[in-house]
């Protein structure tokens, strides 16, 4: 563990990317639980984000991803005018061969000994169900099921906030919110693409897809035979006459391999983290690509998860989300003033808004 350690403390006191308040190692040996908890900032309030769990290559990977990931939910949740810092845990393991209701009860009791600093919720890996499980243990727990005074599925809100931001970036881009006889390249039709699909189908955009899972794709076209579906990633960023790509798989979908090839126009999806590294978000402006930031356009989900925490109304949280299209819009314009990229532009808002929060 000396190199983690090592690794962690580096990237927390001396890299653009630390500065977390709080970093948390978990484990439970006799359930097998090995986790990370990142606390980056509780300037607006309690750290709210999500439990990832995954296979990850090495702990260092995991440390990483949980460290990234909080700090992206701090800009997240300011930006969406939420009293909620920003926070992330990552399970280390393959959900579908450790998960069990001991493991996710040991994680409860380990987010509860942090006394309400972090308020947990779904991600890649986890569901409603386990949440269920977690707040056995753990009160401070969101994105329940109905049935335990959760309001569920939140990808639902994700997918109407990554649309929001779509139709701003149509406004912006071509003078006209609508989605109507534009190409929309949807790589990942998982929990939160397939109902992004359905809102751009309503809208009248051609939509093509792809996912490394042959069933999530196949649930699509069965419900939308439209649809055309392409081979694979590579080949959906190539694709003749694409207007706008969205990434809402993993993160990191836009590199120094990606870019280069990209033939949409507009840059808006549901991934987190969709900036490989520093420095990309000015190649898409050097290449004329409208980026609209990941954490703006998809805090439909976070939204919904914070309200929960209040007794959740979904006609309140909808017409939330639904600001997120005057947020992109704020951005874009803020970009321009300031001769900037729009993702440059939202982190600027996003810590004026913490900072003026700490000076308070």
């Amino acid at each position: 563990m000396t190199d983690v350690t090592n690794g962690v403390l580096h990237t927390l006191f001396h890299s653009d990317q630390g500065g977390h308040e709080q970093v948390v190692i978990c484990q439970d040996p006799a359930s097998g639980l090995k986790a990370v908890i990142a606390l980056h900032s509780t300037a607006l309030g309690p750290a709210l984000g999500g439990t990832r769990f995954y296979p990850y290559a090495s702990e260092q990977e995991a440390v990483a991803d949980a460290l990234r990931l909080s700090r992206g939910m701090s800009y997240k949740n300011a930006l969406a005018g939420l009293g909620h810092g920003g926070g992330k845990a990552v399970i280390i393991g393959d959900p579908d061969r450790i998960k069990t209701d001991e493991l996710l009860l040991a994680y409860g009791r380990f987010v509860a000994s942090l006394g309400g600093r972090y308020v947990t919720a779904c991600d890649v890996g986890t569901y409603v169900a386990d949440m269920d499980v977690v707040a056995r243990e753990c009160r401070w727990t969101t994105g329940r099921s109905p049935e335990n005074g959760g309001a569920g599925d939140s990808s639902v809100l994700t997918a109407f906030g990554v649309f929001q931001g779509m139709r701003a970036s149509a406004q912006h881009l071509w003078g006209d919110p609508t989605l109507r006889g534009r190409k929309v390249g949807v790589a990942g039709v998982g929990k939160v693409g397939h109902h992004l699909v359905r809102h751009l189908l309503d809208d009248g955009a051609e939509v093509v897809v792809t996912d490394v899972r042959e069933e999530s794709v196949r649930r699509v076209t069965d419900l939308h035979p439209e649809v055309s579906v392409a081979a694979g990633t590579d080949a959906l960023i190539r694709t003749e006459g694409l207007d706008i790509y969205a990434p809402c798989a993993l993160g990191g979908a836009l590199d120094d391999t990606t870019v280069p090839v990209l033939t949409a126009r507009v840059v808006c999806g549901a991934a987190n983290n969709q900036l490989a590294h520093p420095g990309v978000e000015k190649d898409l402006a050097d290449r004329s690509i409208l980026y609209a930031p990941d954490y703006v356009v998809n805090a439909g989900g976070v939204i919904q998860v914070a309200d929960e925490l209040h007794g959740f109304d979904f006609d309140r949280c909808k017409a939330k989300a639904a600001r997120i299209f005057d947020t992109t819009l704020a951005i874009f314009a803020r970009a321009k003033s300031d001769g900037i990229p729009p993702a440059a532009a939202a982190d600027r808002i996003a810590e004026q808004r913490m900072a003026d929060a700490r000076r308070g």
